[in-house]
């Protein structure tokens, strides 16, 4: 094991950041990065103040063929000492398979999500029009219609979802288990989200400026008394820019998870992996409840236009019983 990759070991072990190793040395967060993708080497006097932080001897952390430090804070690579959890090793090859298979399928998932937001529309335009004379077609119709089209998108896109499920399912051990990166692969993953991570910014802060601008059509409709067709366009806008701004979310999720993913950051450190296992079951009960309510809801009710609601509040919902379920385990 090279320096590069003991100081990346020891920093994750003990659950810092770049940046928190980097207020430690008083160095920049690049540096850190430098030195973990063997793009520089730590001066001397920083090496002796990264023994001292990581409890660890120089030799030990110049030394490449010294695998294991003998005395306080032991770890081997076989067995680390983190919640009694063995490391998987990842190979270049694997972790560009994986980069790979996320950048070909992260606009079809995306566009799968937006066309499941957008799948009531045409239901909402024909009841709109039929319920006021504006075509030919009768309120019967329009809804065998418009619920026919819904239903094969909605189809459509859980294939979609499916299929590429399917397809990450090999990779799923990287939301789950404590990771051990092989030389180089480190490095090209920084490198990767570094050069990704201002389109990610402009992708989430576009996204959230369509959500607000969404509602902008339906004040100014109130604001001139208009009437209950324009109301339905109004609607109908909602829904496309809200369609176009979860497009973003998850396209540009997607691609910059998988890089938090492989660097455990984020939403992916080892921490978070332990609760997210312990979360598993609950997750399952209450997503598939969520669903039932919506269909639910939707069908009995028929304002489509209304309850797609019922799911950015699941979403918010999901984390205050998350966080509930986390303070109960401790009590």
């Amino acid at each position: 094991m090279i320096l590069a990759e003991k100081i990346m070991k020891h920093r994750k072990q003990n659950g810092w950041s770049q940046e928190e190793l980097a207020m430690k040395l008083n160095i920049s967060r690049q540096s850190v990065s430098k030195w973990e993708s063997t793009a520089a080497i730590p001066d001397l006097d920083k090496i002796i103040k990264l023994s001292e932080i990581f409890e660890v001897s120089t030799d030990y952390l110049l030394k490449d063929e010294l695998e294991d430090e003998a005395g306080v804070g032991t770890i081997s690579d076989e067995e680390p000492d983190y919640n009694n959890e063995t490391v998987r090793t990842i190979s270049l090859q694997e972790a560009n398979s994986y980069m790979e298979l996320i950048d070909g399928v992260s606009k079809k998932m995306a566009a799968a999500v937006a066309a499941c937001i957008l799948s009531p529309v045409l239901l909402i335009l024909l009841g709109g029009l039929s319920e006021y004379r504006k075509t030919g077609i009768t309120e019967d119709m329009a809804g065998g219609i418009g619920v026919t089209v819904l239903l094969l998108i909605v189809a459509g896109a859980v294939a979609v979802f499916i299929l590429i499920g399917m397809q990450l399912d090999k990779f799923e051990y990287l939301e789950k288990e404590s990771l051990n990166l092989q030389y180089g692969v480190a490095g090209i993953a920084e490198t990767k989200r570094n050069d990704f991570e201002p389109v990610y910014k402009r992708c989430i802060a576009s996204g959230v400026a369509l959500c607000i601008v969404s509602a902008v059509p339906i004040m100014i409709a109130a604001a001139f008394n208009s009437t209950d067709m324009v109301y339905i366009y109004c609607v109908v806008i909602l829904l496309v820019l809200i369609a176009f701004a979860v497009f973003l979310f998850v396209w540009s999720g997607m691609i910059y998870g998988s890089y938090q993913k492989l660097l455990e950051e984020g939403d992916y450190t080892r921490s978070k992996k332990l609760e997210s296992k312990r979360n598993d079951n609950l997750s399952k009960v209450y997503w598939c409840t969520a669903t039932a309510i919506y269909l639910g809801t939707s069908f009995l009710t028929g304002r489509w236009e209304i309850t797609w609601v019922i799911w950015p509040c699941a979403g918010v919902l999901y984390a205050a019983v998350c966080g509930i379920a986390a303070m109960l385990r401790k009590s």
